[in-house]
């Protein structure tokens, strides 16, 4: 006989599950003096010229990692680092001129009539591998991602 009591303990432990997710994937503040010796030395080699903005962590693909979120000559740049002190990924404000024909050409299509509020490169191992425009309409925001051809990429490449 099906009763209340026979979904109770599965639905709770998926929502339990659900919430440890999501806990996962929050990025929570932390002050420089908590980040590991060389993720430290890795943040204050990438921010030298540059203002801190904060220092954020949070746990990607199962592996803690560290956040620095600073301005540098006015636009934004965020340096994701690992626990060891690897620079992972670069994201970094651009202009929209400064960008491969191709690229501009693509965000702009794939945009529409939606405003551009942004356009980030993302660097990985000292290279461009993606840019990624943040737009915005009346009704929602959201991200393309493209590659130095103008072809779409997932959130994940």
């Amino acid at each position: 006989m099906l009763t209340i009591q026979n979904f109770a303990i599965p639905v709770l432990a998926l929502s339990g599950l659900v919430s440890l997710y999501a806990a996962q994937a929050e990025e929570t503040r932390i002050a420089r003096n908590h980040l590991p010796v060389a993720v430290r030395r890795t943040a204050d080699e990438q921010a030298r010229g540059a203002t801190v903005r904060r220092y954020t962590t949070e746990i990607e693909n199962g592996q803690r990692v560290y956040e620095v979120e600073l301005t540098v000559n006015g636009r934004s740049r965020d340096v994701t680092i690992a626990s060891d002190g690897r620079l992972l990924q670069i994201e970094e404000q651009e202009a929209a001129d400064a960008l491969p024909q191709a690229v501009l050409y693509s965000l702009r299509n794939k945009a529409g009539e939606a405003e551009i509020t942004r356009i980030e490169s993302i660097t990985k191992n000292g290279a461009v591998i993606a840019w990624e425009a943040h737009v915005h309409t009346t009704a929602r925001r959201f991200a393309i991602r493209v590659d130095s051809n103008g072809r779409t990429l997932s959130k994940e490449e």
